[in-house]
């Protein structure tokens, strides 16, 4: 009887180490090992290798003005990116085979680290257009946008808590407080240099709330104080709008502290451009307009790109445009796609996972992965107004692309133990069968 559980063991690819944070030692692992220990949704795995791959294609594409600027060759960005998805891809390996409840006790710490992290980048952090975003990191010199670790301490975070307050989740004091303050707190530290990103992870937030069977009015009346500074700003981008020159009034001192006048610009230009406009604010969207214009339904072909010479940021914030152009409406449509098969196949682990922490934290991460893609995707449009965000494992490699890659690991980590879970119950009901069998016999 044990060497058929020890052969079941071995089919299903766990061990009596395998509730611990790593089910084999790092010395073992090789080539033909590491594909053998990969576990989790094959499907997922499968939508990182197709967006990395679609990755380098654009990238290499896009890269051209970039190149120009720094008088580096194109091929060096592809090497570059190439390097970035080795080691996101190491870092997704890794991350999955991480027991996820380890998560579980190093949110906390991750969350306390990353409120001062947040106040150092907005006091001492590198300053473009305005904004603090960034911290320089020693050592390997590379730029470090605190908000991303910020986005998942926060959601592990969120994930625990609501794990932990099931019983008590309807009551304000004990249940409500102890989960929006956090989301409060990292909402207000990363609003001044990214209110898009604070939106989106206060909407995800919400989301999750909601799912995770929070108190609806306590919902809605958050949803209602939210909205006050959201109005405001918007009444005030109206009210100081002149219709008749096209252009924003000057505003006064105090609403041209920091990101303010971005903002208010953002969403005049939102709001009151046409397509007959041809200002230096509706340049990128314009650009982008003429990117899909030009894909039609089958695009371009590969690299066969245009706009990526006059589009900025083409190879980040308006790379959707790009895949547009040179892979047409069907191309388009395929990444829209694999995002959406991704959510599917996060809310079916989600269904699956018997534990809440661990159903938790796949969907709060697999949320905010696709919530980013469809603000990107809507931006490049026309939809939204422009935000910012990059096009999750798709955009040119950078702090945000590497935390990509831990969140979708921390996913296949929940996965994984579905995995073994399901394993477990297989080998149970082969040992219950038999003994069965053998009791029929006597």
């Amino acid at each position: 009887m044990s060497n058929k559980l020890d052969i079941i063991k071995q089919i299903l690819g766990f061990s009596e180490t395998s509730e611990g944070a790593f089910t084999s030692s790092i010395k073992e692992l090789g080539p033909s090992t590491l594909v053998s220990k990969t576990k989790g949704d094959r499907v997922i795995w499968a939508i990182v290798i197709i967006l990395t791959l679609m990755s380098l294609l654009v990238v290499y594409s896009s890269t051209g003005s970039l190149a120009y600027k720094y008088s580096k060759s194109t091929e060096s960005f592809l090497f570059k990116q190439f390097a970035f998805i080795i080691l996101g891809v190491l870092i997704i390996y890794f991350a999955h085979r991480v027991n996820y409840t380890v998560y579980s006790r190093i949110a906390v710490i991750l969350f306390l680290v990353s409120i001062p992290l947040l106040i150092f980048t907005l006091i001492f952090g590198q300053n473009l257009n305005s904004a603090s975003r960034w911290i320089k990191l020693p050592v390997i010199n590379m730029t470090f946008q605190t908000s991303d670790l910020a986005k998942l301490a926060l959601f592990m975070y969120l994930s625990r808590q609501l794990s932990r307050k099931q019983n008590v989740i309807k009551d304000f004091k004990k249940g409500f407080l102890p989960i929006i303050i956090p989301v409060g707190i990292i909402c207000v530290l990363i609003a001044p240099a990214n209110l898009s990103t604070a939106v989106l992870i206060a909407g995800t937030s919400i989301l999750l709330m909601f799912i995770g069977r929070v108190n609806t009015k306590h919902i809605l009346a958050t949803i209602g104080i939210a909205m006050i500074p959201a109005i405001l700003l918007i009444t005030i981008a109206v009210g100081y709008y002149d219709k008749a020159e096209k252009k924003s009034k000057d505003l006064p001192s105090v609403l041209s502290v920091g990101r303010v006048p971005t903002w208010i610009g953002r969403i005049q230009t939102f709001i009151y451009s046409t397509k007959e406009d041809n200002n230096e604010k509706l340049y990128q969207i314009n650009q982008a307009k003429i990117a899909i214009a030009k894909g039609g339904w089958f695009g371009q072909g590969p690299g066969n790109s245009q706009q990526r010479n006059f589009l900025p940021h083409s190879y980040s914030d308006f790379i959707f445009a790009i895949i547009l152009e040179e892979y047409g409406l069907f191309g388009g449509s395929f990444i829209v796609f694999i995002y959406l098969l991704f959510l599917y196949r996060c809310i079916r682990l989600y269904q699956k996972c018997p534990f809440a922490f661990g159903a938790f934290l796949a969907l709060a991460l697999s949320f905010t992965l696709v919530i980013q893609a469809i603000a990107n995707m809507g931006v490049n449009v026309n939809v939204f107004p422009n935000t910012g965000v990059t096009l999750p494992l798709v955009s040119m490699g950078g702090s945000s692309f590497l935390f990509t890659c831990l969140a979708i690991g921390i996913i296949l980590s929940v996965a994984r133990n579905v995995e073994i879970q399901e394993g477990k119950a297989v080998a149970a009901a082969v040992v219950a069968s038999e003994q069965a069998a053998k009791e029929e016999k006597k």
